[in-house]
């Protein structure tokens, strides 16, 4: 998902909401315009700022029910302005519903029919103003190339071709087709042939549009996707298995399916970034004492600075400085990889790297690390979003480097402080049992699991850590 969506759905909510009041206010005024005074004589004894605090406890509720009628699903944006329309026109007048029904009830709150009626018409006006407004500045974010999805198209035929040519006649889509692969031989390596495309040309998806493909190929075009972070869609005609996590959209009434890696996605996305920031936040006050005398209790332990920086791999194979209070004598990390403290190496499962009795570590290191807190200053990490609280562990270069290709599904989100591995067991798991419970979390995120996993954190924090 690309961010300048993201930015835009979550405007939408603001938006929205002013909408409703400008809606609200513009009833009130029309009300004591003398033309409607001459019609009927007005009995609202509200003064504008009660009626204004009521309006706004409107809007509140509105948005709710707006969100639980999906009026800010991220391909909102995307989709025909008529429907959007409609779904404005609907979710609007269910809210209204609300009103109605609850002034039948309590009359005495609101008597003017006049404002209900124009406060339900100029909803639907305003708030349709308001999408015409994101969707002109989305437009003219796509003329500087800002939120373009670069895609290939993969097979031949009437749908390839009805895609591809609705792709090009309608750059609003924000689609831009960097490559096409039609007559290809399905004895070559495809998945060389589509990395070279990818690195020299900076895709973001893979639109499969040929029913003639066979399984292996599909199933290894997905693969590629998976591996390099890429967007995957197909027709709807493809495939018979079915998945639960997907989304449906037509381009030139050709139902496109996409095959969701997460529910980490979308609003999945904004939700757990506001998570993050207000809750790295907190944290970081209420663990300022302890990483205060931490600081202090390194400097006079050992030579050599508060910090240990080096990089580590974040979202989509990006390297990113991480940082936490040193442990370990200065100078310490650059001994990891020679020959000689390789050898000393004890987990064999995977690419990560521990040593037993690590004799780098200092007399501070040891405490700090027994009780992780020396990952207390990865709250600023997350704070600047660079990680997340919850997630798969980051880890280094090297260790990726020797990543296999289902390992790389642990790079299709932000790494975090804690996460599934974390609080099943701790460094006691070998490697591929940490894959699969984080590769679980990838696949099944929500909320509410973020909450549980930092609920079973300090319990983790307790058991004893083996030295790394």
């Amino acid at each position: 998902m690309k961010k300048s969506e993201l930015f835009l759905t979550a405007l939408l909510i603001p938006i929205d909401f002013l909408m409703i009041l400008l809606a609200g206010t513009t009833a009130y005024f029309l009300r004591f315009e003398t033309f409607f005074k001459d019609i009927r004589l007005t009995t609202f004894i509200w003064t504008f700022k009660e009626y204004l605090g009521l309006i706004t406890v409107v809007a509140f509720i509105w948005i709710i029910i707006f969100a639980l009628g999906k009026l800010y699903s991220i391909q909102d944006i995307r989709k025909k302005i008529s429907d959007e329309f409609l779904k404005i026109f609907g979710v609007v007048s269910v809210g209204m519903i609300f009103i109605i029904v609850y002034i039948f009830f309590y009359r005495e709150l609101f008597t003017s029919r006049f404002i209900v009626l124009s406060v339900w018409i100029l909803s639907i006006f305003y708030i349709f103003i308001g999408r015409l407004l994101i969707r002109l500045l989305q437009k003219w974010l796509y003329k500087f190339g800002y939120g373009i999805h670069r895609v290939i198209i993969i097979g031949k035929g009437r749908e390839a071709e009805i895609v591809a040519a609705e792709l090009y006649k309608k750059p609003t889509l924000g689609y831009k087709i960097v490559d096409r692969i039609e007559n290809f031989d399905q004895n070559i390596d495809l998945e060389n042939r589509l990395l070279k495309i990818k690195e020299s040309l900076n895709i973001d998806e893979i639109i499969q549009a040929d029913p003639s493909l066979s399984k292996e190929t599909n199933q290894q075009i997905i693969e590629f996707c998976q591996e390099h972070h890429l967007v995957f869609k197909y027709t709807a005609d493809l495939f018979n298995a079915q998945t639960s996590n997907i989304e449906i959209n037509t381009i030139a009434g050709i139902p496109i399916i996409e095959i969701k890696k997460t529910h980490l996605d979308g609003w999945g996305t904004i939700i757990k970034r506001i998570f993050d920031i207000v809750g790295s936040f907190i944290l970081i006050i209420i663990f300022s004492p302890i990483m205060i005398l931490t600081a202090l209790a390194i400097k006079i332990d050992s030579k050599g600075p508060v910090f240990f920086k080096y990089k580590r791999v974040g979202q989509k194979g990006k390297p990113f400085v991480y940082f936490k209070f040193r442990s370990m004598i200065d100078g310490a990390h650059d001994l990891r990889y020679t020959k000689e403290w390789l050898e000393k190496n004890i987990r064999n499962d995977g690419p990560m790297i521990k040593f037993e009795n690590d004799p780098r570590i200092t007399r501070v290191g040891k405490f700090i690390r027994k009780f992780s807190i020396d990952e207390l200053a990865e709250f600023f990490l997350v704070l600047r979003g660079r990680m997340s609280l919850v997630g798969p562990r980051p880890h280094e270069i090297k260790e990726v480097e020797k990543y296999q290709k289902h390992h790389k599904r642990l790079l299709d989100i932000k790494p975090g402080i804690t996460g599934m591995a974390q609080v099943s067991g701790r460094s006691d798991l070998d490697f591929e049992e940490e894959t699969r419970l984080d590769t679980y979390y990838i696949e099944n995120w929500s909320l509410l699991l973020d909450l549980k996993i930092l609920l079973k954190t300090p319990l983790a924090v307790f058991r004893e850590r083996e030295t790394e």
